[in-house]
């Protein structure tokens, strides 16, 4: 079996989740070629992603008089299904916040992608995100490419479904993938009752640098960090000020945010204009390695996201046996329970926030340790990335129906021993 991936970036920093899911297929035996709409190589620092790059054929790097006569031959091999395609654009392109001529963008690029799965002979295509690689992927097959799926991830697609025609995207695909149980819900609300069988939960997965990492105790030291591009729905702006209210306090820590973004400049500025210089770091770009170091080198991890799907990087610290502090949105209760493997607060509550920071920075640390050992558990039952890329493969094989996948067994060493001491993971 040989199939697409389509990715608008890829390989992109904060898109591991997918390298790592291609990569547990491929021990399976599935061939998968890597397709992405536009590079982001500029902004790579990961050597896995490099690595990535080298693999990845790139639909915009081809010049756009060589996708328009790739247009026209296609169109005057196929003009049935290129007719059916146009009428499908038009269709979808006059109601897309987008518009019409970007639609048209997308029916070009899938003409091209008829093209190279044909000569690959790829079976089948599937799509990250619910934006325009489902709108691509729907569009190659009108025109006589591969059956495709596609993995919806959240919050853009709930926020915006009739402008991305989801509704018909889901329709046409053999199956469609949502990344928690609240984004099932809301794909449900977006489709005929009848489609309901299709959509299936398939968690974002973590590999064995983080599900078999040596335990490293919680650190003493006061400092939380941060990890997500710096822009409004990571909630960033909030954090700072939370952070400023815990200094007048006269409380001595450190907060450490780990990403870059749009939102930076502003950042530094309210940094500046607060006198918390001292207390909080920004670092840039990092990859998975020193995300990992940064995550171990804190008392717990925090995210006060307005919109979200599932991040990944609350799997990453739980699995690290660090406390997560977020909020009540999406897919996020569904890992973080409060009190149990970590807190969470009011999605805008700078207040809420603050308190439930102080309490991280002032917990005795075998009290954090205990909740470490609850959130290392759940991510190696949940969220291991071979046995959720194995229900995947299960719907690759046999359409809508994940038959008898076998559970795999987490690890003796994900449990804490009887006398409630660490043990490696």
């Amino acid at each position: 079996m040989k199939i697409a991936y389509l990715v608008h970036y890829y390989p992109k920093v904060s898109h591991s989740f997918v390298r790592r899911e291609i990569a547990a297929l491929e021990e399976m035996g599935i061939n998968v070629d890597r397709f992405s709409i536009r590079s982001c190589a500029s902004e790579l620092v990961d050597r896995a992603d490099i690595s990535e790059l080298a693999k990845t054929k790139i639909v915009l790097d081809t010049p756009k008089v060589s996708l328009l006569l790739n247009s026209l031959r296609l169109a005057l091999s196929r003009p049935f299904r290129f007719l059916q395609a146009f009428k499908l654009t038009c269709q979808i392109g006059w109601g897309s916040d987008r518009g019409l001529l970007r639609n048209l963008m997308y029916l070009a690029e899938a003409c091209l992608l008829v093209k190279w799965f044909k000569e690959r002979e790829i079976s089948h295509l599937h799509a990250h995100f619910g934006i325009n690689p489902a709108a691509v992927a729907m569009l190659c097959r009108v025109l006589g490419g591969p059956t495709y799926s596609f993995t919806v991830h959240g919050p853009k697609e709930f926020d915006s479904a009739t402008g991305l025609a989801l509704s018909e995207k889901i329709k046409r695909a053999k199956f469609v993938v949502a990344i928690s149980s609240f984004g099932k819900s809301q794909l449900y609300r977006w489709c005929d009752r009848s489609e309901w069988s299709k959509i299936h939960v398939i968690h974002c997965g973590l590999d064995q640098m983080f599900l078999n990492a040596p335990y490293q105790p919680i650190p003493d030291r006061p400092q939380l960090v941060c990890v997500g591009r710096l822009c409004e729905q990571k909630g960033q702006l909030l954090l700072v000020e939370a952070a400023a209210r815990l200094a007048q306090e006269g409380l001595d820590f450190k907060l450490v945010l780990v990403g870059d973004g749009p939102l930076r400049t502003e950042i530094e500025e309210m940094i500046a204009q607060l006198g918390i210089e001292d207390q909080i770091e920004i670092t840039g770009w990092a990859n998975n390695s020193q995300v990992k170091e940064h995550i171990l080198a804190s008392r717990a991890m925090v995210l006060p996201s307005f919109a979200e799907g599932l991040p990944v990087v609350i799997m990453e610290a739980l699995a690290l046996g660090r406390p997560v502090i977020s909020t009540y949105v999406a897919g996020i209760p569904e890992l973080v329970e409060p009190g149990v493997c970590g807190w969470l607060v009011s999605a805008g509550s700078v207040e809420a926030l603050t308190n439930k920071m102080r309490t991280a920075l002032q917990l005795p640390v075998a009290e954090l340790e205990q909740m470490g050992q609850v959130g290392i558990q759940r991510v190696a039952q949940h969220h291991d990335v071979k046995q959720e890329a194995l229900k995947l493969a299960t719907l690759l094989h046999y359409g809508n129906s994940i038959v008898s996948v076998p559970v795999l067994t987490p690890l003796d060493n994900h449990v804490q021993n009887d006398s409630k001491t660490p043990v490696n993971r």
